[in-house]
């Protein structure tokens, strides 16, 4: 990865050599996870095919490899770590806030920097544990809700015409139509 520094390229082989994978798989997930503002979506052979990860949460397509799993969660977990410290990339994308732009904060700064997030076709989503708080922002609009005493650890997006975020937490699934909104 040519945009990486050399910390940044030292902290990729070092993770791929420490869970038995090639630096084009970490490679994969380190881009993933840079996109994802530390949550990844990725498809690569040596990872299971097409996953997700979040801190707490990790699916492949291999389903029943848990070993496989297991070596996942924490390559994605190591390298999420080195994209929190900083260094890693060139420019400042990877620096504690999230990246101006396209993927930048897009939710009301009073919120802080948000403890996950992600986002799918036209939908994104930032949780702020904190703050107990989740904001969404789609086609342009950005909702905030409270999440009460939910402590979110996981999300998955309904496909078609609704886009509904569920989100799994300590007291099962809650989607955000069973939240209170804050500010739309």
């Amino acid at each position: 990865m040519q945009d990486l520094t050399t910390a940044g390229q030292h902290t990729l082989s070092d993770a791929a050599t420490k869970h038995g994978f090639s630096e084009d798989a970490a490679g994969a997930v380190l881009r993933a996870l840079r996109k994802g503002n530390g949550m990844a979506q990725f498809n690569h052979p040596e990872l299971g095919g097409m996953g997700q990860w979040s801190s707490g949460m990790v699916m492949i397509g291999d389903m029943g490899n848990n070993g496989l799993k297991s070596r996942v969660d924490a390559l994605c977990h190591d390298l999420a770590e080195a994209l929190n410290h900083g260094g890693v990339f060139h420019d400042a994308a990877d620096a504690e806030s999230p990246p101006a732009g396209a993927s930048g904060n897009w939710w009301p700064s009073e919120l802080g920097s948000p403890g996950s997030s992600g986002a799918q076709n036209d939908m994104r989503y930032a949780v702020f544990p904190s703050a107990h708080r989740i904001a969404v922002r789609s086609g342009g609009k950005v909702t905030v809700y409270d999440s009460g005493e939910h402590a979110i650890h996981g999300v998955s997006q309904a496909q078609g015409g609704s886009q509904t975020l569920v989100f799994s937490s300590q007291q099962g699934q809650v989607s955000t139509a069973d939240l209170p909104v804050v500010k739309s």
